[in-house]
């Protein structure tokens, strides 16, 4: 009796085994979800329709027609992040209505290295193979009979070379990932048979040069942090659909030599070695070049592309950066043919000097970090430009009224001043009278004042003067944004005074006054709008009265010489939570004690801290004036008594 009451659980426990997996899916109409279950079998008592099968993330290592369920209704399988090492030969070719296929994450290149075919993959049009270990022609194995791939992923994996046979079972691919392997070499015509190839990602790799671009019907090419150092596209006729070409972070050292007719509209070659905007220089230059191993392609072909490319059409382009290379001139005509361009990115170069009036369609021009002695522009269109470090001294006085449609200038890291509308003087910038002008940051400029009605005419809602030690801000330097200023940081300019009423700034939300010298901060003689301040190392002992006000939600305190006592205001608000402080752990005050200053957290004094101290300069009060009430009475006693005798004596002479 006993033996068999112990097998019949044991097949109880076998069978409950089996189903807690099952169990433990959750299911949602058609979509079934078995990820993170440290499954090692897929569990066999599954929903007979099932649209959506999620098994990702378990222990799966071997996927067998015995394993997977009857799935001919499945669209979705996802089996990333597994095991998986083997595929038996033709398991989803009875899969009719797959469309997405994800083996991401897994071990495939043990199932790649016994040589082994997975069969037709009929129905999937996408497909993730990445993160599998794959080598070269490994995975031919798996696309050598997928027609309706259209999306694959390939990236992360171990791939040297692009063969020229390697899509030929799935020519149908639009779009095809393999950033992040070691791809060094392209077989000729390896993409070719794609006809309908739109998106190529490359990125990743070490690919070193690309000599005879032909892909016409490509729009989007990703060759992003490779070892290039040149790109050439074939001479052609036709013209090319390509859109959107990324070759930022590589070693290229001239412009590319673009489709003659072209469609790009998004070019980024940031952080290359560009020395020029040419696509090439001297034949002896480029001799010297290819014998460095900097140039990979033949130089007399080089130049002779570059003959009929150098002043190349790029008439739909809207985005091109050039940060982060070494040029040191642009002239203006390499922009003539670019109408259309919207944002221009030359920051980080070499350049002293930027004179361009062609491009009026330009919206966002960034200078910044250069060596930039002169600047000259006219583009009707501007709405913001950066001319951050560049140590500018002097700019023409209407070099930003002349732009009608500014909104953002950055003027950060210079050393301009700002004129004074009625009187300006040589070399200043005139910031007044910008109507659109709604952000200006002016910080680190060695700015010596500000003077009256400085920015009277303009709509600025947020304004940056922080860094500019010394800097005299009068009662007026800021008047004519009562109505706009919603954000102030006047931050490390030494300040040990401040005379400005913000009260009267009706939209001002944020005020950062940190990092000054100041003792006392009466900010406001009415209501004021400010919701965040900044008082953050200054020298603050107590807050003025009316410092918060109801709209103030947050407060920076750190680094101030506060007294515990004489702030009641602030240490109630704290008390309640009804007032946020984000550096409390940095806000100290001091009380004293035993005629000794003590330093705490402001979030730790309490009211016996202050009735403590209050009592002993009581006592200490009384103390005083009794003393002295003593002392008093002594000196006209003594001086009495002195009288007295003094007529005594007078008297007995007589």
């Amino acid at each position: 009796m006993g033996s068999r009451l112990w097998m019949l659980m044991l097949v109880v426990q076998q069978v409950s085994s089996h189903r807690r997996p099952s169990e433990a899916c959750r299911v949602v109409l058609d979509d079934v979800d078995c990820s993170l279950l440290n499954l090692r079998r897929i569990p066999p008592e599954l929903p007979t329709v099932i649209r959506r099968l999620d098994l990702s993330q378990n222990l799966l290592q071997n996927l067998t027609d015995q394993d997977l369920p009857p799935a001919s209704e499945v669209r979705i399988l996802d089996l990333h992040q597994n095991q998986i090492q083997f595929i038996q030969p033709g398991l989803f070719q009875n899969m009719s209505r797959l469309e997405e296929l994800d083996l991401s994450g897994n071990s495939l290149y043990l199932h790649a290295a016994l040589n082994t075919h997975i069969g037709p993959i009929r129905s999937p049009w996408r497909m993730d193979l990445s993160g599998n270990g794959l080598f070269t022609d490994m995975s031919d194995l798996f696309l050598k009979d997928a027609p309706a791939l259209t999306h694959l992923s390939l990236n992360g994996n171990s791939i040297t070379k692009i063969t020229k046979g390697m899509f030929n079972g799935s020519q149908a691919l639009q779009s095809i990932d393999l950033h992040n392997n070691v791809i060094i070499e392209i077989e000729e015509g390896a993409f070719e048979p794609l006809s309908g190839l739109t998106q190529l990602n490359l990125s990743m790799n070490s690919i070193s040069c690309i000599t005879d671009f032909n892909l016409v019907q490509l729009k989007t090419l990703n060759l992003s942090k490779n070892s290039l150092t040149n790109f050439q596209t074939e001479e052609s006729e036709q013209e090319f659909e390509l859109t959107n070409l990324d070759l930022r972070e590589n070693k290229i050292l001239y412009f590319p030599v673009l489709p003659q007719k072209s469609k790009l509209t998004h070019l980024n070659l940031s952080r290359n070695l560009l020395r020029s905007v040419n696509c090439s220089g001297p034949l002896e230059e480029l001799e010297n070049l290819k014998e460095a191993g900097y140039l990979l392609s033949d130089p007399e072909k080089t130049l002779s592309l570059c003959a009929d490319n150098r002043h190349q059409d790029l008439p739909r382009l809207v985005f091109l950066d050039l940060s982060y290379n070494q040029l040191k001139a642009v002239p203006s005509a390499f922009f003539a043919s670019m109408i259309a361009l919207e944002s221009l990115n030359l920051s980080n170069n070499c350049l002293e000097s930027f004179a361009v009036d062609n491009l009026s369609s330009l919206k966002t021009l960034d200078i910044s970090s250069n060596n930039l002695q002169n600047f000259s522009f006219h583009g009707a269109a501007l709405e913001a430009l950066h001319l951050e470090g560049n140590a500018l001294h002097t700019l023409a006085m209407d070099s930003f009224s002349r732009l009608p449609n500014i909104r953002k200038l950055y003027l950060r890291e210079n050393q301009l001043q700002v004129c004074s509308p009625e009187s300006p003087i040589y070399g200043c910038v005139q910031l007044s009278s910008i109507p659109t002008l709604t952000f200006l940051d002016l910080s680190e400029n060695g700015l010596l004042s500000i003077p009256s009605g400085s920015f009277r005419g303009s709509s600025l809602q947020s304004l940056d003067l922080s860094q500019n030690p010394g800097i005299d801000v009068g009662q007026s330097s800021l008047s004519g944004l009562e109505a706009s200023l919603s954000q102030l940081s006047l931050r490390g300019n030494q300040m040990q005074s401040l005379e400005i009423d913000f009260s009267l700034f009706q939209k001002l939300t944020s005020l950062d006054l940190s990092v000054n010298r100041l003792t006392g901060a009466s900010l406001w003689s009415g209501e004021s709008s400010v919701e965040s301040l900044n008082l953050q190392n200054n020298s603050l002992v107590t807050l003025a009265p009316g410092t918060i006000q109801k709209t103030l939600r947050t407060l920076f305190l750190g680094s101030n010489p506060l007294s515990c006592c004489r702030n009641p205001q602030l240490l109630t608000l704290l008390r309640e939570k009804r007032l946020s402080v984000p550096d409390l752990g940095r806000a100290t005050c001091w009380f004293s004690r035993d005629l000794e200053r003590v330093e705490i957290g402001v979030s730790a004094v309490k009211p016996e801290h202050c009735q403590s101290a209050d009592g002993k300069v009581l006592w200490i009060s009384v103390i005083v004036v009794l003393a002295l009430g003593l002392a008093l009475v002594l000196a006209v006693t003594l001086k009495l008594g002195h009288s007295k005798r003094h007529r005594f004596k007078r008297g007995f002479k007589a």
